[in-house]
């Protein structure tokens, strides 16, 4: 059998990967994202875990989780966006999320959208302090103000 470079096999491994990224609202599974990499599955799971540090099926539910992220800052119904994102149960996605960021979708999304009201009426308040005494704006009065 016939060796091959390691460079070979980690441009596979990444072109599944970013068949993930592209595809993480579909119904893709383990198969699916092996034959991406021109891998048996198994084979696929031991390398992706070597190089990524976790499964496909974690780093998959990550890149969804972090997408549902983006679209819970908008006023996009949660369940609208569990679908959007790729999962089929509003339950696993409700529990997911709140395993992986210790809040409900609709907790964050509530949060999110507070903060967003919060910049439009003092976006004075959310620029790093280093910056703004850089720029001389906290020795202006109203800075603090804000």
């Amino acid at each position: 059998m016939t060796h091959l470079p390691p460079i070979y096999l980690y441009r596979r491994i990444v072109q599944a990967k970013l068949y993930m990224d592209s595809n993480y609202h579909e119904n893709i599974d383990l198969h699916a994202i092996a034959d991406q990499a021109y891998f048996s599955r198994y084979h696929f799971i031991r390398l992706f875990s070597k190089i990524y540090g976790k499964t496909p099926h974690q780093y998959l539910i990550g890149v969804r989780i972090e997408k549902a992220r983006l679209m819970l800052q908008t006023d996009m119904p949660v369940q609208q966006v569990c679908f959007a994102v790729g999962f089929d149960s509003l339950g696993s996605f409700t529990s997911l999320f709140k395993r992986c960021i210790g809040q409900s979708p609709a907790q964050y999304r509530t949060q999110q959208l507070a903060r967003v009201a919060e910049i439009g009426r003092a976006p004075l308040k959310f620029i790093p302090n280093c910056f703004a005494q850089s720029n001389g704006w906290v020795q202006n009065s109203n800075f603090q103000e804000v």
